[in-house]
């Protein structure tokens, strides 16, 4: 079962970069683990690196998957983005900026609600 979760989240994750790509946002890095946190995405919307949590909630009935994304894993987001900075220098200069993908419905052809600027690393 969490092998299936698995596949189909990374479905979702396709499917969300794809949604992303077509609005002009370049792909840098998808599912880059570290130690305490995994970044979903990394892109590029112009000069800025944004960094993309993607949450698939079948229903909205308990507050879809961008409430999912509380205080707790912004935290393990922001340092996630901290240590990918630090690991890729050149990129460490540019501004940044914490998106979510808010995914609903059918999991092979998902509804995407795009929070952009959703949190900031100073709010937590």
């Amino acid at each position: 079962m969490a092998a299936d979760r698995r596949k189909q989240g990374g479905n979702v994750e396709a499917l969300a970069c794809a949604f992303l790509q077509k609005a002009g946002l370049r792909p840098i890095a998808a599912n880059a683990g570290f130690r305490l946190g995994e970044l979903d995405l990394v892109m590029r919307d112009g000069d800025t690196l944004v960094f993309v949590e993607v949450r698939y909630r079948r229903s909205a009935s308990f507050g879809g998957g961008a409430a999912s994304v509380d205080a707790g894993k912004r935290r393990r987001i922001v340092f996630a983005a901290e240590q990918f900075l630090a690991a890729h220098r050149d990129a460490a200069r540019s501004p940044c900026r914490f998106d979510v993908m808010d995914a609903s419905g059918d999991i092979d052809a998902p509804v995407f609600e795009w929070l952009r600027d959703a949190f900031r690393a100073d709010d937590i």
